[in-house]
C-alpha cells in the first residue's frame, strides 16, 4: 500500500511538473489557447445589462396573458444571431445530417472508408463511428445503388429520385441539469465520501449519467405548414418552393418545430467546438435557443420603456414607411413591403444592430411558457424551462414565442407581448435565432494577464 502511495505520489509531480518551471510560484496552468475575442459570423454581442422586463408605453388590458407584470432583471453578456436563421442556414443541418444517414448506409453496405470500426490502439468500436473525411459521390453508380437498397431515395410522383425526408434523423444526448442539481443527486462533500477507498466515487456522482437525455427527432422542416395553417388559401406554392428553392435562400426557415430548433442549435455547437479542438482550441460555450428575458433585452435595444425596437410608439417612420413586416391597417398586407415573410435584414436594425425583432416571422424562446414565470423566475439571468415527457399534459408543452411575424396585428409585435406554441408543432409563421453566452463579463475583460490582476 506504501508503494502504491508513493507511485500516485510520484505521478502527481510528474504530471503538474511537466512544461512548468514554476520555481515554487503559483502561475496556474498552461492550457490550450482561447477563442476569447473571436467574431462569430453573423452574430452581434450584446453586453451585460439590467432592463425593466414586461414595461412598455401601452397598457393594453385585454392582454393579460400576453404581458407581464413590469419587473427588473439583470442579464448577462452573449452573442446573438443578427437576424433569424435563414432557408439556406438550415439546409446546411439538413445537408450535415442527410451526409451521415448516407454514410451510415453506405458503410453498412460494406463500402470502404465510411466507417471506423477500430480506435487508435486497434481496438474494435462497437459501434463503428462515422468517417467524414470521406467524400460521397452521390453520382458513382456504386453509391448510388447502395442508397437505393438502403431506402434512402425514393422515386417521387415525377419519377425522379429524391431523398427520403423520413430518414433525415439527427440523434443527440444532453444533460437535464435541473434534475442534476436536485440535492438527492449532488453529494459531492457529503459525508459519504470520506473513508471511501481509492477509485471508487460516491454514490451521486456515479449516477451522474443517469442524467443524459437522448433525443432522436427528425429534423426536415414540415413545409406542408402553409397549406394546413391556412385552408381555403392558395399557398401549395410555398409548400413545393420555400425551403427547397435558391429564390428563398435568405428568408427565414419556418416550419420548425421547438424540438428542431433545440437539435439545429446542438449541431452547431458541436460543428464550431469539433473546429475548435482540431485546431487546439478550448471550446467555447454552446449555442442556444434565447431565454424569454435575454430576447426581451435584445429586442428593447438598449432603449427603455419602449414598446418597439426602434423606440417609440408607432410603427411608421416620418416618412410613414411601415418599420417592421406584420399585418398593418386591417389586412392590407402589402403595404409594408411584404404579404407574407420577407427576407431577413429588409429593415432596419435596432441599436444593438439585430434585424427582425418585431415582425417577419415569430421565435421560439428557450423557456416554458407561464402566466407567472417572470414572478416565480430569479431576476438574475431569469429563465423558466421545463422539460415535459410525452405523456404529460399540453399545457407543460407550452414554449414561449417572442417578436410576432408578418399574419400578427401590431399589438403581438412588441417587444413587451408575449405568445406560446407547443413545442412540437411547426407553423408557417415561427422560425428562431440563437444565442451563444459570452465567456466573461464584457468583452475583452479575459484577455488581462496574471501581471495586471489585482490580489
Amino acid at each position: 500500500m506504501k508503494r502504491f502511495a508513493f507511485i500516485l505520489i510520484a505521478a502527481t509531480a510528474i504530471l503538474y511538473s511537466c512544461g512548468s518551471s514554476n520555481q515554487g510560484e503559483l502561475v496556474g496552468v498552461n492550457d490550450r489557447p482561447y477563442f476569447e475575442d473571436i467574431d462569430l459570423k453573423g452574430m452581434v454581442f450584446i453586453n451585460q445589462g439590467n432592463y425593466t422586463m414586461g414595461a412598455g408605453v401601452q397598457n393594453v388590458t385585454y392582454g393579460e396573458n400576453q404581458t407581464q407584470s413590469p419587473r427588473k432583471m439583470q442579464i448577462g453578456s452573449f452573442f446573438m444571431d443578427e437576424t433569424e436563421i435563414t432557408n439556406n442556414e438550415y439546409r446546411q443541418f439538413v445537408y450535415a445530417v442527410r451526409d451521415s444517414v448516407a454514410r451510415r448506409i453506405l458503410g453498412e453496405a460494406g463500402i470502404d472508408g465510411f466507417l471506423i470500426e477500430e480506435d487508435e490502439y486497434g481496438e474494435p468500436l462497437d459501434p463503428p463511428i462515422l468517417n467524414y473525411k470521406t467524400k460521397i459521390d452521390y453520382k458513382d453508380q456504386e453509391v448510388r445503388e447502395a442508397l437505393m437498397a438502403g431506402g434512402f431515395y425514393l422515386i417521387d410522383i415525377n419519377h425522379r429520385r429524391v431523398v427520403d425526408a423520413s430518414k433525415l434523423n439527427y440523434e443527440y444526448y444532453y444533460i437535464d441539469y435541473n434534475d442534476v442539481a436536485k440535492k438527492e443527486n449532488n453529494v459531492a462533500g457529503k459525508s459519504e465520501y470520506k473513508g471511501t477507498s481509492f477509485g471508487v466515487r460516491p454514490k451521486g456522482l456515479n449516477n451522474r449519467a443517469s442524467q443524459i437525455q437522448r433525443e432522436y427527432i427528425n429534423i426536415y422542416p414540415d413545409t406542408l405548414c402553409w397549406v394546413h395553417d391556412y385552408t381555403y388559401s392558395m399557398n401549395e406554392d410555398y409548400t413545393r418552393s420555400y425551403f427547397s428553392s435558391p429564390a428563398y435562400d435568405n428568408y427565414p426557415v419556418v416550419g420548425v418545430s421547438w424540438r428542431q430548433a433545440r437539435a439545429f442549435c446542438v449541431w452547431r455547437s458541436n460543428m464550431l467546438n469539433n473546429y475548435l479542438e482540431s485546431i487546439d482550441y478550448s471550446t467555447l460555450n454552446d449555442f442556444r435557443l434565447p431565454t424569454e428575458a435575454e430576447w426581451e433585452y435584445a429586442a428593447r435595444g438598449g432603449i427603455a420603456a419602449q414598446s418597439y425596437p426602434w423606440g417609440g410608439p408607432y410603427v411608421r417612420n416620418p416618412n410613414g414607411c411601415f418599420l417592421a413586416n406584420y399585418e398593418p391597417l386591417r389586412g392590407a398586407y402589402d403595404d409594408d413591403g411584404g404579404v407574407k415573410t420577407l427576407m431577413v435584414g429588409h429593415y432596419a436594425p435596432n441599436d444593438y444592430g439585430l434585424y427582425d425583432m418585431s415582425g417577419n416571422v415569430s421565435e421560439w424562446c428557450l423557456d416554458a411558457y407561464s402566466e407567472s414565470s417572470n414572478v416565480i423566475s430569479n431576476a438574475v439571468t431569469p429563465v423558466y424551462t421545463y422539460d415535459p415527457q410525452d405523456d404529460e399534459p399540453l399545457t407543460t408543452k407550452r414554449k414561449v414565442i417572442r417578436g410576432g411575424s408578418w399574419k400578427d396585428q401590431k399589438y403581438f409585435i412588441q417587444v413587451q407581448t408575449r405568445d406560446f406554441e407547443f413545442m412540437d408543432t411547426a407553423k408557417c409563421y415561427i422560425g428562431f435565432r440563437c444565442v451563444q453566452p459570452y465567456l466573461g463579463r464584457v468583452k475583452g475583460d479575459n484577455l488581462r494577464t496574471a501581471s495586471n490582476v489585482a490580489r
